[in-house]
Parts: structure tokens; sequence; C-alpha cells
């Protein structure tokens, strides 16, 4: 008598994956947060103001092409990252601030 067993073909291993998810671009790391709260000195970086408590991206996850650099992000009081993410003239500003910041950086470098 023949016996046909159950024998599945093996599936292929899964390689290691070479490209960032979206969630670990947008990831903060340690080095990244230190250098935002060096360079707000724990102050809100709109209002200049209240104590920044919050980081928030720039560039939104979607959009990054590598990990979160400091140059992604900005450091706010509460308030100030509501109306970032709440209202129609702080989305507006986003790309505008981007830019201010990454301008003051790169004379910054330069000197």
């Amino acid at each position: 008598m023949i016996q046909y067993g159950f024998h599945p073909a093996p599936k292929p291993s899964k390689g290691k994956r070479v490209k960032l998810t979206q969630r670990q671009k947008g990831d903060i790391s340690q080095q990244v947060d230190k250098q935002l709260k060096a360079r707000s000195h724990g102050l809100c970086e709109l209002c200049n103001a209240a104590r920044a408590t919050e980081r928030s991206h720039l560039t939104g996850r979607p959009h990054l092409d590598e990990k979160t650099k400091v140059t992604d992000l900005i450091h706010l009081c509460t308030p100030c990252h509501d109306w970032l993410d709440e209202t129609p003239e702080g989305i507006r500003s986003r790309n505008f601030i981007a830019r201010a910041i990454n301008t003051v950086l790169e004379h910054q470098t330069t000197k």
C-alpha cells in the first residue's frame, strides 16, 4: 500500500528588512533629543516664553526619507504645539518654520 503523507514545501526564510518603517523613521533618538533640548535651552521655540515640554515633527513621518534629525523637530510648549497641529495657520507655518530653523543652523555651522 502507498502512503501519501503531508510534505509541505518549506517557506522561504524571511530576510532582514533593510528599509526603515515610517514608525522607525519618526522615532527620536536620545542623541537627537539632547540636540533639540540644547538648541531650545528648554524654552518653546515659537513663543520663547513658556517652558518647552513637547517635541513636534515639522516634517510628517510619511515624508521623512531617513531617521528623524534635529532639523525635523521643534521644541514647543503645549499651547504652541496645539496651534501648530490643529489650526490651518499652524499647519501652513510648518514649512516656513522648518526652512527658518535650517537656515539658522546652516549659518551657525559655517561660522
